[in-house]
């Protein structure tokens, strides 16, 4: 998983040095703030994938263009990782309520770069707080915005992630 990580790592950091030293976007006004309100479908991979195929969220995102192609971002919501059956015994979902702050750079017309930090709060009884690093890369415009990312959720030695796929509608306020 650690090999994955740094794989995923390295492939972010490459693309942003070959784009980014071309960037020309005009995609976030500077001062501006925006809200984007979105569904998330999430594939459970790691010790995640062991109890769950399948993954769905709602987030909201706050959003506040630094310049032209910079901008910051706090995202929240809740994510349910439903629970497969496993040995004819079928678990309980998993519940995580994600509270994240990030930076988007767009690196070519509306194609942008992100990487977002913070903690995910699991929702079980007894649950605990992990560690959120999130890498990612999408597409937005004016209304709508569209992303991969993978997730990586890590601490109290039981470390998961997810790759997800958000598809937002977003307004500015």
């Amino acid at each position: 998983m650690k090999k994955v990580n740094k794989l995923i790592a390295a492939a972010f950091t490459a693309a942003a040095l070959f784009i980014g030293t071309n960037v020309n976007a005009q995609t976030t006004p500077k001062s501006n703030w925006r809200l984007g309100i979105g569904v998330e479908g999430l594939a459970p991979v790691g010790d995640l994938h062991t109890g769950s195929n399948f993954g769905l969220g709602g987030t909201a995102r706050l959003q506040y263009g630094l310049g032209s192609n910079v901008a910051l971002s706090l995202t929240s919501g809740y994510y349910n990782f439903f629970a497969k059956e496993v040995n004819g015994i079928k678990g309980d979902d998993l519940g995580i309520v994600p509270v994240k702050a990030g930076i988007k750079a767009f690196v070519a017309n509306n194609i942008y770069l992100g990487a977002e930090i913070g903690a995910g709060f699991e929702t079980r009884e007894n649950g605990n707080t992990k560690l959120i690093a999130s890498p990612g890369i999408g597409w937005a415009n004016s209304s709508w915005d569209v992303g991969a990312r993978y997730e990586n959720f890590s601490g109290q030695s039981n470390n998961y992630g997810t790759v997800g796929l958000r598809i937002a509608y977003g307004f500015p306020l």
